[in-house]
């Protein structure tokens, strides 16, 4: 988390509340994560540095710089076209880009082309995991994500073994 500038992720109308542990917005009806919600999803996916991971919800491109920071490749997939642009400049300017894809497609059904991911981590809440995600998930691999309705979601941690 110390590596990765998250000021340079966040427009600068709200740079100056760039550390609140609190979301902020993005544009487009969105927001990135609070810090600690990133910090605790890419700790629970218990990175070496070798892995390949799929984040779903690119946004701005923060979650994926610190996520390449852990692993060997990552592949962003965001749905808007906008935020999906802004993910890819801002990996570039600070120099984040080496080792991250940003696709822009619908998240929700992963995106097969890079395909088998040690890792999934999806920013954006829904009422269970897409199954398209578990498919692309390997065996053994891990994934979270929060999971319930709009009023009350829980992060999932869900570790795939022997087929289940």
């Amino acid at each position: 988390m110390l590596e990765v500038p998250r000021e340079e992720f966040v427009p600068e109308l709200h740079r100056a509340s760039s550390y609140a542990d609190e979301p902020a917005t993005i544009g487009h009806g969105q927001t990135i994560s609070q810090p600690y919600m990133v910090a605790l999803m890419a700790q629970v996916l218990e990175l070496t540095g070798t892995e390949t991971v799929l984040e779903v919800g690119g946004g701005c491109g923060y979650h994926a710089a610190v996520l390449g920071a852990l692993a060997a490749r990552v592949i962003t997939v965001e749905l808007i076209p906008e935020l999906a642009g802004m993910a890819r400049q801002n990996l570039e300017r600070t120099g984040r880009s080496h080792n991250i894809l940003v696709v822009n497609a619908d998240g929700s059904r992963g995106y097969a082309e890079g395909a088998p991911y040690d890792a999934i981590s999806v920013a954006a809440a829904a009422p269970e995991v897409p199954p398209a995600l578990l498919e692309q998930l390997k065996d053994p691999g891990r994934l979270t994500m929060p999971v319930g309705p709009s009023w009350d979601q829980e992060l999932l941690v869900l570790h795939k073994a022997g087929g289940r």
